[in-house]
């Protein structure tokens, strides 16, 4: 009887682990997946190549409409992959599928805290150039631990990776 009692846990635990629920995931984990698609890692950031894309419940065509982007740039979150259709997520976290021919790899971040500095160096202390506003879209460039470089409207400066959503958090660029 003992030895039944294993063995049906045993079988219990390892559906648990083969559908994700039993087997904690730890962020290396997760940073490290890789699309089987692309083979590119996943979760990763990518900007919207047109001025308008609709979002879609799955991954074809024949899927309802969810929603519609309408702001060439916007930076989105891939977090899935199915053959030529991509998994995305915004800065609200409202996501679904959308083409990857509609996708750039070009990094954008928008703004979003009211009126943030752009400094011209990484630090507090360093002068202002400008106020970025909340919902303000920006080229990415390099980023520190604390700080990422962006473009928009022709002014270029530094800003905290805190007011920024585009730019994971851990993310370093040169």
């Amino acid at each position: 009887m003992q030895k039944s009692v294993r063995l049906l846990l045993r079988a219990f635990a390892i559906v648990l682990i083969t559908f994700g629920i039993g087997a904690p995931v730890t962020f290396a984990q997760q940073s490290a997946s890789l699309g089987p698609i692309t083979n590119f890692p996943l979760p990763r950031f990518v900007s919207l190549k047109v001025s308008e894309a609709n979002v879609r419940r799955g991954p074809s065509q024949s899927h309802r409409i969810d929603w519609i982007l309408m702001r060439l740039g916007t930076p989105l979150q891939i977090t899935a992959e199915f053959e030529h259709w991509r998994r995305v997520r915004d800065q609200d976290n409202v996501g679904g599928w959308i083409h990857y021919s509609l996708l750039s790899g070009h990094r954008t971040v928008v703004i979003q805290s009211q009126r943030v500095p752009l400094r011209a160096d990484p630090s507090e202390g360093s002068r202002t150039i400008a106020l970025a506003e909340k919902g303000v879209i920006a080229s990415l460039g390099a980023c520190l631990p604390e700080w990422c470089e962006i473009e928009s409207g022709g002014y270029e400066g530094w800003v905290l990776k805190s007011a920024i959503w585009g730019a994971g958090a851990t993310e370093l660029r040169d």
